[in-house]
């Protein structure tokens, strides 16, 4: 960097900052919102939508975006980005309708790939690296605040001045951002190289993960799992993933480098942290929904009630952090982190409506720490295996597949979600109907037809007769505790993947 730009580089971390903040906030402030935008906008069956299609957008805009910064220089990619992020917040934000808001959200995702991996490589373009790994630790604690502040804004925002300011407070934020970036952003600009640029695997990379989503967020809700519109569009997904694969082994320039994954290390990690990004994105993006539906919690609280999961993730990913660097072993942490997630998923399988708030507190802390001990410790062993001038590469493509599986959490455990709410009423309201009156048939009348589950809020279900209160929060119960004791045997797979993992000593020097 030049002496010219020095002066601007704390003006240029703040924006970037920002603009990380927005990303990483999109993906869990919807998280505590979702019964009440369902009750407002209608459309349960769509409920997964709202944060599976912005991790879709987000997944497949990271490797291209980063790929094309690369290429052309990151100014106007990063500017470009925080316009698309801006104007999907405004969709979404005045969006009347569910398919709309879902369209901004998509919009959203796009932008907020983009700026997260252009934000991260921009640094490396304007400080030292000496500077370099000072920057780099506030930009990572970024996601373990947004993690704690993302449901308890979204509470906050639900529970004053409305959800829709969750999107429209983005949009001064992101045009201040632009013009920053704009007047003091000087990066490199790079020969544009479109001839080489890998236009194949990217189409077959978008088709693999947007098929994919819609098996998982479609099937067994909208449609049957062994209906055709599911069967074909899992047969593209694989053979879409398939050809993604052949492609960028042969192609001059690849979006992702297949030979990077030749590394034991690389690849057992990659698959760990897909089942990782599943189970916690599956957790994070439903636990508030089913605070608020089953224990009548406020946005606001539900969203506070996270907070022992996210302390239990924080404290230990830096007490393990210190002990790794002060010790070199790493290997056995991320292993224990795995079951101890496990046991904390059995655990949140035995949730009723009668568990006290005061042990979910204690399961979600626990889930937190498991956790705490894995992500942060994966990233290590990943950048660690390759030298300095691949260890950029590798990490995007450990972090491109760790979103595909906050992705599928997103979608597929929506989507099992929703199926299961919808199975459970259908058994629960019948017998809830046998004890209530005439203005209670009525009730459940509309249930059985939709109109009345499909804007069903937290405030709504507090009003109803005792039968159907008790019939409908133990809908919501059943229908989502059975899915973490599904997850735990994923997780405890993901600690015995790790268990080959080769040990190498951790660098002293920069290269």
């Amino acid at each position: 960097m030049s002496q010219k730009n020095a002066p601007h580089v704390g003006l240029v971390f703040a924006s970037l900052m920002t603009t990380m903040l927005m990303s990483s906030l999109g993906q869990m402030i919807f998280s505590t919102a979702l019964p009440t935008i369902v009750g407002e906008l209608g459309g349960v069956e769509h409920m997964s939508w709202v944060i599976s299609a912005f991790l879709a957008t987000m997944t497949i805009a990271m490797p291209i975006s980063g790929k094309i910064g690369d290429t052309v220089g990151r100014k106007w990619v990063y500017i470009i980005s925080i316009g698309l992020f801006v104007v999907g917040s405004a969709i979404g934000g005045f969006a009347d309708t569910m398919g709309l808001l879902i369209l901004g959200r998509a919009i959203q995702g796009l932008g907020a790939g983009s700026m997260m991996i252009n934000s991260q490589a921009i640094i490396a373009e304007v400080t030292t690296a000496r500077e370099r790994g000072k920057f780099m630790g506030l930009m990572g604690s970024v996601f373990g605040v947004s993690s704690v502040l993302g449901p308890v804004l979204g509470g906050w925002f639900t529970d004053g001045p409305g959800w829709r300011w969750a999107l429209w407070m983005n949009i001064p934020l992101g045009l201040l951002a632009i013009l920053v970036a704009t007047l003091v952003l000087n990066l490199r600009t790079g020969k544009a190289r479109w001839r080489d640029y890998d236009y194949l695997g990217t189409a077959l990379l978008s088709v693999a993960t947007a098929t994919l989503v819609l098996v998982t967020t479609w099937g067994g809700t909208q449609y049957a799992w062994t209906s055709p519109l599911i069967l074909i569009l899992g047969a593209v997904s694989v053979l879409a993933g398939l050809a993604f694969v052949w492609v960028e082994m042969h192609s001059k320039d690849p979006l992702i480098r297949m030979g990077l994954f030749r590394h034991r290390n690389m690849l057992l990690t990659t698959l760990s942290g897909v089942v990782i990004g599943l189970a916690m994105v599956g957790v994070l993006a439903y636990l508030p929904t089913y605070l608020q539906m089953v224990h009548g919690l406020t946005p606001t609280t539900a969203g506070l009630m996270m907070i022992p999961m996210m302390l239990g993730l924080l404290g230990t990913s830096t007490a393990v952090g210190f002990i790794v660097a002060r010790t070199g072993n790493y290997k056995v942490y991320p292993i224990i982190g795995l079951v101890l997630t496990t046991v904390s998923l059995v655990l949140l399988s035995t949730m009723t409506v009668e568990t006290p708030l005061s042990v979910l507190g204690i399961y979600f802390f626990l889930f937190g720490f498991g956790l705490g001990m894995v992500m942060q410790i994966l990233v290590l062993i990943v950048q660690n295996t390759f030298p300095l001038r691949v260890v950029g590469q590798a990490t995007a493509a450990n972090n491109f597949f760790r979103q595909i599986g906050s992705a599928l959490g997103a979608s597929l455990v929506g989507s099992l979600f929703i199926h299961n709410i919808q199975k459970e009423m259908q058994h629960n309201l019948p017998l809830a109907a046998e004890r209530v009156g005439e203005e209670g048939q009525a009730l459940v009348e509309s249930f059985a037809t939709g109109d009345g589950s499909s804007h069903l809020t937290p405030d709504a279900v507090a009003e109803l007769p005792g039968p159907l209160l008790e019939a409908i929060v133990n809908s919501y119960n059943d229908g989502l505790t059975p899915i973490f004791l599904m997850l735990a045997p994923l997780t405890f797979a993901a600690a015995l993947i790790l268990l080959p993992i080769k040990r190498e000593r951790l660098r002293e020097t920069i290269d």
